[in-house]
């Protein structure tokens, strides 16, 4: 009965079971629930969306060769996190060999230029062009700053797994999401000034 019970309160731990019965239902389970986070984590990282496939292949690819080793220190989707994000790095180290990883901004600067978000129209940010204009602005973003805010406010993971996925410290997680929230501020504070003026 117990057993029951740890089974029914741990459905991710039933999956790698199956998963390491070669179980094809558990891989295609998995992928269904992962492999479109690990895409845009890629596009996010890599700015080029074949790169991205091959960033969800080869992360699936490892899952199938480790699942017999996975012992469940984190979840499964903690673990495919930070499988894609090391595969993101070595291609950018390949391109780049001299890339900076951990690069991060001396000190926090204060925005330039600021603007009231609850005078701006819902139409006006939540429309295609907004929309377009935020993906920019992400996109610009420092590859550190902007790694730590996709994984925590576009694909909600918790400032811990965030921290194992990019093996830094929940400290350095708080820090970069800060900054990185702050430089979205600006780059996107005088696109919506002008929108509230017209």
């Amino acid at each position: 009965m117990d057993t029951q019970r740890e089974a029914t309160l741990n459905p991710e731990h039933d999956l790698i079971a199956a998963l390491q019965r070669r179980d094809q239902a558990a891989l295609a389970t998995l992928f269904e629930r992962y492999a479109d986070k690990i895409y845009r984590l890629g596009v996010s990282i890599l700015h080029d969306e074949q790169q991205a496939d091959g960033v969800v292949q080869n992360t699936f690819l490892a899952l199938i060769k480790h699942a017999d080793s996975f012992q469940g220190r984190s979840s499964v989707g903690t673990w495919l996190y930070r499988v894609g994000y090391n595969e993101c790095m070595m291609r950018l180290r390949s391109v780049r060999p001299d890339y900076e990883l951990d690069a991060l901004p001396e000190a926090d600067t204060m925005p330039a230029t600021f603007v009231d978000w609850n005078t701006v129209p819902d139409q006006v940010i939540g429309s295609a062009e907004a929309s377009s204009e935020m993906e920019r602005a992400i996109a610009s973003l420092k590859h550190d700053l902007r790694v730590v805010f996709v994984l925590r406010d576009i694909e909600g993971l918790s400032t811990e797994e965030t921290a194992q996925t990019l093996g830094i410290t929940a400290g350095a997680v708080k820090v970069r999401l800060h900054r990185a929230r702050l430089a979205l501020r600006e780059k996107l504070a005088a696109y919506f000034e002008e929108r509230v003026r017209s």
